[in-house]
């Protein structure tokens, strides 16, 4: 029997384990710290809610609805009692709608995520459009043009982008109407307006590895050999240029959540944005702890992905690990 990949595969199932612990000790920092944050934010939701005179709820009322709302109040019962249930997907009633927090989700995070997603997949077409552009163009002002839009992308304002993007595409060109279109089609000019700011340190640093690679001396070599330019490119220059963008690319995911917060302010989308807004003018704390442990999470699974990805692509990297696994079995 062939034992000869037993030692990789102990370094990948260590590596495995390795990011895995840190994802969830992470999720377990996010959720304290919100938690501690929270509780010290000044005001009462359950006052601001309930004390309305017209409701006509005497002070043993409103001290129920406290406990039905926050559980306890002692601090630390509380924190456990919370965080139980959070394990268990219960995230808890919002204070100004009374229904289940997860009932809020199922509505407005799927909104998000599509945003979020498209977003994602655009980033990702700019900058290897941008890559592609500054390398392969054949005018030399063309590929300088091109290698300066990212610099532009980033000076642009979120909210300006959208704007713009509104009166070009839409109001212009008449390409795709703001309102009255499917659930995916009506994705694409908030989904490009968030996917800008996004591509663009993206687009920066793969500019900045390409360059630094088609230095080295196997590309040149490749190119004494009569090899195409467009041949090099694709087979030598962008393979070996592409990890510090998919390393990128997954940490731009909080950002993209952040960002789809504003866009969907200006496309008037009822994702997560109008919820975080309507939970902070409330001080709905199990609203707002909602948010942020789904983007922490968000978060965190995306970086998770690119950790245990990049030792299968990087050759370099998974020969660490075959080493490394072969070290430890010694």
């Amino acid at each position: 029997m062939n034992v000869s990949h037993f030692p990789e595969r102990r370094g990948l199932a260590g590596h495995f384990l390795v990011q895995v612990g840190r994802a969830l000790l992470i999720l377990w920092g996010a959720f304290t710290l919100t938690f501690t944050l929270l509780q010290m934010m000044p005001g009462d939701a359950v006052m601001i809610r309930f004390m309305d005179p017209e409701l006509g709820l005497s002070s043993e009322q409103i001290k129920t609805m406290r406990v039905l709302y926050s559980g306890s109040s002692n601090p630390v019962f509380q924190y456990f009692h919370t965080l139980w249930q959070v394990l268990h997907g219960n995230f808890g009633y919002s204070v100004q709608l009374g229904v289940p927090v997860g009932k809020l989700l199922s509505t407005a995070l799927p909104v998000t995520l599509r945003l979020a997603g498209v977003g994602f997949l655009l980033s990702l077409v700019w900058t290897l459009a941008v890559a592609v552009g500054a390398s392969l163009l054949p005018m030399r002002a063309l590929r300088q043009a091109v290698h300066a839009l990212p610099g532009l992308w980033s000076a642009i304002p979120l909210y300006w982008s959208g704007i713009l993007i509104i009166q070009v595409l839409s109001f212009r060109l008449h390409l795709l109407p703001v309102v009255g279109v499917g659930t995916w089609k009506g994705m694409l000019l908030p989904g490009l307006t968030v996917s800008l700011p996004v591509a663009a340190p993206q687009a920066k640093l793969l500019l900045q590895k390409i360059e630094e690679t088609e230095r080295l001396p196997f590309v040149m070599a490749s190119r004494t050999r009569g090899a195409s330019r467009v041949s090099v490119f694709f087979r030598h220059i962008l393979p070996n240029s592409v990890i510090p963008s998919l390393t990128m690319a997954g940490l731009s995911l909080g950002e993209l959540i952040a960002g789809a917060i504003v866009t969907e302010t200006v496309f008037g989308l009822n994702g997560l944005g109008q919820m975080t807004r309507d939970a902070v003018s409330g001080q709905d704390v199990a609203v707002l702890q909602a948010v942020v442990l789904i983007g922490a999470a968000g978060f965190v699974g995306a970086n998770l992905a690119v950790d245990l990805l990049i030792p299968l692509i990087d050759p370099t990297l998974r020969m660490a690990h075959r080493i490394g696994g072969g070290k430890s079995g010694s």
